[in-house]
């Protein structure tokens, strides 16, 4: 504490976000596509373009759904129905076949997707995990065992919130530095872009990081239920997360009835609620049960309320998230934030507009550390010496991260227009499209960490990303000619097209001004005259004239020690 407060939260500010950088702009990335994972997953699927553009009422979905399941799945313990909604209009439909005799194990599960207006299945859809890759990726990572990445997460949302709440501290003109920019000043032009997007959102990224903890904290923190509960966990959550207990099978033989009455009811029991989720118990049996959940809606808090009817007589059972506990819905409430839910477009697309903020904002401090750096060595390499083992590396990752994760998440939109339709596991061989470009990115930049390479990394993204609705032409019949020129298409597809192209223009602007900064050094460095060394006498005249050096503008929110 020697440097004084302020200078120490600078150092807790520079090392807490360096060290986490580049998983953080993983997950910051990948949370910010997952607000719109709905929308994704029906790009990745073009065959439910045209079902998309006929609404029908979620009764008649619902009861030819379970047409096809008395068809196809008669005889098994439970079904699982996916009613349409407005951001995912087909109808799906699950349920697990029971393993063969002799092995242990819920079985394999199988499901349909199926057209909401006519109950017949779409033919030939594409399997693909769709939004729901990038959703998981934010704190599951794939690749290895999802407690381990939960906890990687949580211990780099934990620095990520360091960072800010020092950042805070630290930068005492935060706001006046926010309506402040000085383009092409180096270092000064990155801090000044640092600080404008992360005041420009920082209320949005203090909630985010914080909300992220929140709904993992039975993880982070599971010792109060622990000591509670004398290490009885499943009645902790019992407690706080009621559900309605299904009976078993009687083997008494009854159809089931009908679900349009029940679904009336259960809308009537919420007043005006939609239905998200059927799970039907025992179809076809005495005891048969279904629960239906609703949809989250507009409301803030993350907890789901359900009703169950009994399968046989269509009678209310039992009602579950009435009246959940004020501790349920405070942390139902956390989760809603961060999760989006309620949002309507407008506001769905401001919290997309801020992560993609938190995305700026992570990136601008990784390349600001390594600007400074950088600037560091310029006596070292006019002498023609060489960076350091620390700033190479630093170099690398960030043309890994930054430059890389474009072309990552490209290749796997890619992957789903080109890959053969039915081939085996093609979700996981789209999602290994992800992190095989990364890799190689990563790699590359490993080998040589250049202007060049940021050149060619981010002008590969770009071209990506623009050839993304040219792909379309020759792939799918819902290109922006149809969608938006005809208007024959649904309106989330266009908007990922045109995301798409804008996106992919911006990384080739990025590519432009890199070259123009190249060529613009190029005549600044020939140009520049050889002066003679100062004499022996002229030093203390030039000692004597100046006074104590200062630190350039800025310096004073990074420590010297820092870097």
């Amino acid at each position: 504490m020697k440097e004084g407060f302020r200078q120490s939260m600078a150092w807790l500010h520079t090392w807490s976000g360096l060290l986490v950088c580049w998983i953080l702009l993983l997950v910051f990335s990948a949370g910010t596509a997952a607000y719109y994972r709905d929308e994704v997953s029906l790009w990745m699927k073009p065959e439910l373009h045209e079902a998309a553009m006929t609404p029908v009422p979620v009764e008649v979905a619902i009861e030819k759904a379970v047409h096809v399941l008395e068809r196809d799945a008669a005889g098994v313990p439970r079904w699982f129905i996916s009613a349409p909604s407005e951001r995912n209009p087909s109808v799906s439909v699950g349920w697990f076949t029971p393993p063969p005799p002799g092995e242990k194990g819920r079985g394999k599960f199988e499901s349909r997707e199926l057209n909401p207006a006519t109950g017949e299945e779409l033919g030939e859809a594409r399997d693909t995990r769709g939004g729901d890759f990038l959703y998981r990726l934010h704190f599951d990572l794939h690749y290895m065992p999802a407690v381990w990445a939960r906890w990687i997460v949580g211990f780099c949302a934990m620095f990520m919130l360091a960072a800010i709440i020092s950042g805070v501290i630290t930068h005492k003109r935060i706001f006046k530095d926010f309506f402040t920019f000085r383009p092409k000043k180096g270092q000064r032009s990155w801090l000044d872009a640092h600080n404008a997007v992360a005041v420009l959102a920082l209320p949005y990224h203090l909630m985010i990081t914080y909300t992220g903890l929140i709904t993992l904290m039975f993880l982070y923190m599971p010792i109060g239920a622990q000591v509670a509960y004398n290490g009885d966990e499943k009645t902790f959550f019992a407690e706080v997360f009621p559900n309605a207990e299904n009976k078993k099978p009687a083997g008494v033989a009854v159809p089931l009835a009908p679900l349009g009455p029940m679904i009336a009811q259960a809308q009537k029991h919420w007043g005006g609620g939609e239905v998200d989720r059927i799970t039907v118990n025992n179809a076809g049996d005495a005891n048969a049960t279904v629960n239906i959940s609703r949809q989250l809606g507009p409301k803030l808090s993350y907890l789901r309320q359900a009703v169950q009817f009994d399968g046989a007589s269509g009678a209310l059972i039992a009602t579950t998230g009435d009246t959940p506990s004020g501790a349920a819905e405070s942390r139902g409430v956390l989760m809603g934030l961060h999760i989006a839910h309620f949002a309507d477009s407008w506001l769905r697309f401001l919290f997309f507009l801020c992560g993609l903020a938190g995305c700026a904002m992570v990136a601008t401090g990784a390349l600001l550390w390594a600007v400074k750096k950088r600037q560091e060595y310029a006596k070292v390499l006019a002498k023609g010496g060489r960076i350091g083992f620390g700033l190479r590396l630093v170099e690398a990752l960030n043309i890994g991260a930054i430059a890389g994760l474009p072309i990552a998440y490209a290749s796997y939109f890619w992957a789903n227009r080109l890959l053969p339709v039915g081939i085996d596991k093609r979700p996981e061989t789209e999602i290994a499209s992800f992190f095989i470009a990364w890799a190689v990115v990563a790699l590359l930049a490993q080998i040589r960490p250049t202007r060049g390479m940021w050149q060619i990394m981010l002008g590969i993204g770009g071209a990506m990303f623009v050839g993304l609705p040219l792909l379309n032409v020759f792939t799918t019949d819902s290109h922006l000619g149809i969608t938006l020129l005809q208007g024959k298409g649904p309106w989330p597809v266009v908007g990922f097209d045109l995301f798409a192209l804008v996106f992919g223009i911006a990384l080739f602007y990025a590519v432009r001004h890199l070259q123009k900064k190249k060529s613009a050094m190029k005549p600044v460095a020939k140009a520049r005259p050889q002066t003679a060394a100062p004499t022996a006498k002229a030093a203390p005249v030039a000692a004597s004239a100046g006074s104590k050096p200062t630190p350039a503008d800025g310096d004073d929110l990074v420590p010297r020690e820092a870097t």
